[in-house]
């Protein structure tokens, strides 16, 4: 069956990094624009960035944009999540996301996902 694991959260310090690795198995990952979205408790879902099949085009949100770094290796069948300069409001879940269609009409829409990972969790605080 398709499925998304997370890993490489963590507590970071303000300033530090971290690097998020999602596994994907069970589809044609490489055919797939794929995402990360994070979740503060209790509050609504933010769509982080998103990357083509092929990794020539990236998106993200100005949240983010020119501290965060996707990627992918489609030999691994793996998105990754560079996050530098982190600041306490990055503090979230953090899900990776695979689309119900191969190349989304919009990566920042939910109703545009099909499958989700369990979320690994990202603390930064001093």
């Amino acid at each position: 069956q398709v499925q998304l694991v997370e890993s490489g959260g963590g507590l970071a310090q303000p300033g530090g990094s971290l690097r998020l690795s999602c596994a994907a198995s069970g589809f044609t990952f490489s055919g797939y624009t794929m995402s990360w979205a994070r979740q503060v408790s209790g509050k609504g879902l933010e769509w982080v960035s998103a990357i083509s099949s092929d990794g020539s085009d990236t998106y993200y949100a100005n949240s983010v944009k020119g501290r965060f770094t996707i990627s992918r290796d489609n030999a691994k069948n793996t998105v990754y999540l560079q996050m530098n300069n982190l600041k306490p409001e990055d503090t979230a879940l953090y899900y990776c996301a695979k689309p119900l269609f191969p190349r989304p009409n919009s990566w920042y829409e939910t109703n545009e996902y099909d499958v989700w990972g369990q979320g690994t969790q990202v603390t930064v605080s001093s």
